[in-house]
């Protein structure tokens, strides 16, 4: 009886629960445990000090989520494909965001009643602000953590609506995923967006083992695929003429032939799917077309891009002679040597051919991917994400399901430690002219021994010269009929060294380049600028 009427008294003297009766340092350090209990262990400050029904509540749902995260975690190592698909399926990722946003109220709740139970009017004078400031700073960290993460997410889920479709999955066919990706130039001088850049990605479906067939944007007589309406108009290739590049099929179709595609989004890049397809005798399934105007914001967006130029490279100014590709005096130059662009400079710097063949600008623009991979890292990209996902929207668009997002990330992840093979319909694999006059069956040949065979080196920070070719770690599919005999082909070395003078010791600027081009010396400025396709990512 005696234990049961001084118990309550008991209790009121225990400093967590009732500080009152305690002394300064102990208030003190009370507080700072609280503040601790709840950044650590959400709802514990409640159920030793304060509201014991609110921190039970808490607890439960702080045990659930920890649950949770070790089961993600689970997930990610045994089936990655599944997580992925989650994450990046609209309604799988609107869930995940608004369950964080309510963790991210819930949590700054908790903090806010934490604050009620430390009573800061009990405290010192000197050690409210302190703990103010704490609390405030613990309520950011926790809850700001989770509404970011929330934040992001939302981000990506926008980029994802707007950039991919929400058509049907796609399967493999002959175990293999084939990706188109065009980079298309829309400038005011042209008509339509034109895929200037032409490359096949080839995924395995179960290990990520790759290669990448580039087409010029040259090629002619290209064959549609069997099934493409296209294939009633040129029956025996896009052989109308030298017009008929396989590039311009993109705006021949947008213009003339869009209503052969009834319900199809882009029809002429579908149609420029079926010629690579048809050219290359492999079923492509779908395209990723990044264009080429917008893709100086993306390049802003991430704070530029460092390479190692070759040589000098024109900013071109309007064409006077179109017949000869002669333009008039150039608004400007990128020099050669080390250089740090932005996105204006870096788009010119893969889209200027002027003075120098289409092989060195496919190197160029080879080299700016490049670039671009390996200097977006997780630091660019957590403190950018949202320029750089807002840019991706004005850049990308793709057919590729948005719910099928999910694998083919995860593919992704596992071609990036996969050694990648390369085969280019034209230099250093075949002549330049045989883009000219193709021979389809030798194509055909030469893609399915591309496929089929082991793959090369590794294709990380590779350099890619002007011939076309990567320096070690991406390797041509090997010499075919028509192409560069075995041995043959230049070994280019990323410590190449650009072209900064004439050969007599003069060194290069803009007044000597300018003064050439003033002169009509055109011959003169291509000896100066053909190491232009020389680069390095930095």
């Amino acid at each position: 009886m005696h234990k049961t009427q001084n118990q309550p008294g008991s209790a009121l003297t225990d400093p967590v629960r009732y500080p009152s009766g305690a002394s300064a340092p102990v208030r003190t350090k009370r507080a700072f445990v609280l503040v601790l209990l709840t950044l650590f262990i959400p709802g514990s400050a409640q159920i030793v000090a304060g509201d014991r029904r609110l921190g039970r509540v808490a607890l439960r749902v702080t045990l659930t989520v920890w649950a949770l995260a070790l089961v993600t975690l689970f997930i990610a190592m045994v089936n990655r494909t599944l997580l992925l698909s989650v994450f990046t399926h609209p309604i799988g990722s609107l869930l995940i965001i608004v369950v964080l946003v309510a963790l991210a109220l819930g949590w700054a709740y908790l903090f806010l009643n934490t604050l009620r139970i430390i009573r800061p009017a009990l405290l010192a004078p000197g050690m409210r602000p302190i703990i103010a400031v704490v609390l405030a700073a613990s309520t950011i960290l926790a809850s700001g953590s989770l509404g970011y993460i929330a934040y992001v997410l939302n981000v990506s889920r926008n980029a994802i609506g707007s950039i991919f479709d929400a058509g049907p999955a796609i399967e493999p066919v002959d175990g293999r995923y084939n990706f188109l990706m065009m980079g298309g130039d829309a400038g005011d001088d042209r008509t339509g967006r034109r895929p200037d850049s032409l490359s096949v990605i080839s995924v395995d479906a179960k290990t990520g083992e790759s290669a990448i067939i580039s087409v010029p944007r040259n090629l002619q007589n290209a064959q549609f695929s069997e099934g493409s309406p296209m294939r009633k108009i040129y029956p025996d290739g896009y052989n109308c003429g030298d017009e008929c590049l396989i590039n311009a099929v993109n705006t021949e179709v947008t213009n003339n032939y869009k209503d052969l595609y009834p319900g199809v989004a882009d029809p002429g890049a579908q149609a420029t799917l079926e010629a690579v397809s048809g050219t290359l005798g492999i079923t492509v399934q779908a395209y990723v077309l990044v264009d080429m105007d917008g893709f100086a914001k993306l390049i802003d967006a991430m704070g530029g891009i460092r390479i190692k130029a070759g040589g000098w490279v024109p900013i071109s100014g309007p064409v006077t002679d179109e017949a000869n590709g002669i333009h008039g005096m150039p608004d400007g130059w990128i020099p050669a040597g080390d250089q740090h662009l932005d996105g204006f400079h870096a788009l010119w710097y893969g889209r200027s051919r002027e003075f120098v063949d289409d092989y060195a600008r496919i190197a160029r623009q080879q080299c700016v991917q490049q670039a671009m991979l390996k200097q977006l890292d997780p630091a660019t990209l957590l403190t950018k994400f949202e320029d750089i996902a807002n840019a991706g929207t004005k850049v990308v668009d793709s057919n590729i399901s948005s719910n099928q997002l999910g694998s083919f990330v995860d593919l992704a992840l596992k071609s990036k430690n996969q050694p990648v093979k390369r085969l280019t319909i034209g230099p250093p694999d075949f002549d330049a002219s045989f883009s000219t006059v193709p021979d389809f069956d030798l194509i055909h040949s030469k893609v399915q021994e591309t496929l089929a065979g082991s793959n090369g080196p590794k294709a990380d920070d590779a350099l890619v010269t002007g011939n076309g070719a990567a320096a070690g770690t991406i390797v041509a599919a090997g010499p075919v009929a028509g192409s560069h005999p075995a041995g043959q082909l230049p070994s280019p070395s990323a410590d190449f060294t650009p072209v900064t003078t004439t050969p007599d010791g003069t060194p290069i600027t803009i007044e000597l380049l300018n003064g050439l081009k003033a002169q009509g010396d055109e011959q003169g400025i291509r000896d100066l600028v053909a190491t232009n396709g020389q680069c390095a990512p930095l």
